[in-house]
């Protein structure tokens, strides 16, 4: 049976807002958290972005619930060696209950240090070296290492989880899905392809954990959600890679203004009604999911909570 978290987003609530909600979550019958990992939002009316190491810190005195990164990139902005450092701590601080999720990143986030941004290819390539860096550093022993891209000199990790951390690879297409199968303990994805997950299985992947993250707008006004969800989400219906390509918040307001509202009451429930919000989370499940995370989008968190326990998620139980 596919188990039901929490989507907390840093690009939208501050670090009391985000540990709030993850306490919520745990009492309301939700069973995993995932957070977003960013140096922007996608746009200026989410308007956070705490640095997501020290929130997942502050978590972890906060909660008996599992915790994965969705999703780390760490090749550009962040060296390999500083995230395998990074997630040994988190791993450490929530007693082995932490799972770090790894993509090939956007520019939105990775050009902040004046990097080029590479093509997809390169992008996954470093990406694979990276996990291979992090791998050996979470062996606890002193290291060297001499890529392609990275070079690791005589560093050793001190602080370390009893069990390395589990490293889950993010994936939209074909060739990520792959890519996931052959070096991930496991795959996230924000789709509910079953043909992207069967890639990943055939890959490699074979029965390891899939989660699939999601966002839903729970409010009393359906209308109304609807048009808070546009605002603040309109980025969820951009095309193609359009996502991995804009540089700065103020390109994706830009390009939000060409998605009409109805995409995004088509990509995602906005209301009260919980056959939708239960029929929308099912459809993960039926592709394949394993673990599915839901983040409730605007400010009616007593409603959201309350549904959720209550309905949605025994329904889904």
């Amino acid at each position: 049976m596919a188990s039901i978290g929490y989507f907390l987003s840093g690009e939208q609530f501050t670090p009391a807002e985000i540990v709030d909600q993850a306490r919520r979550a745990e009492q309301a019958g939700f069973e995993r958290l995932w957070i977003s990992d960013h140096f922007h939002p996608w746009n200026d009316a989410q308007g956070q972005s705490p640095f997501v190491w020290g929130v997942i810190g502050a978590l972890s005195q906060v909660t008996r619930l599992p915790v994965s990164t969705g999703v780390t990139c760490p090749t550009i902005r962040i060296h390999p060696a500083i995230i395998a450092q990074a997630a040994a701590t988190a791993a450490v601080q929530l007693e082995g209950r932490f799972v770090l999720g790894v993509g090939s990143g956007e520019a939105l986030n990775e050009h902040v240090l004046g990097d080029p941004w590479p093509s997809v290819g390169v992008r996954q390539d470093m990406m694979e070296e990276a996990v291979d860096v992090i791998r050996l550093l979470h062996e606890g022993r002193m290291i060297s290492h001499h890529g392609t891209y990275y070079e690791v000199q005589e560093a050793r990790i001190y602080t370390l989880p009893e069990q390395p951390v589990p490293i889950y690879v993010s994936a939209f297409g074909p060739q990520a899905a792959e890519l996931a199968g052959r070096i991930g303990d496991g795959m996230c994805t924000t789709m509910p392809d079953a043909e992207l997950i069967k890639i990943f299985r055939e890959s490699g992947g074979g029965d390891k954990p899939v989660q699939i993250g999601t966002k839903v707008n729970w409010g009393r006004d359906a209308d109304a959600a609807l048009t808070e969800a546009h605002r603040l989400w309109g980025n969820e219906a951009l095309p193609g890679q359009i996502a991995q390509l804009l540089p700065r918040p103020q390109d994706f307001e830009d390009v939000m203004s060409l998605v009409p509202k109805e995409m995004i009451g088509d990509a995602m429930t906005c209301g009260p009604d919980v056959d939708k919000h239960v029929g929308q989370l099912q459809q993960f499940i039926d592709a394949g999911a394993d673990e599915v995370y839901v983040q409730q989008i605007g400010p009616d968190f007593e409603g959201f909570f309350a549904a959720y326990e209550k309905d949605v998620l025994p329904a889904l139980r």
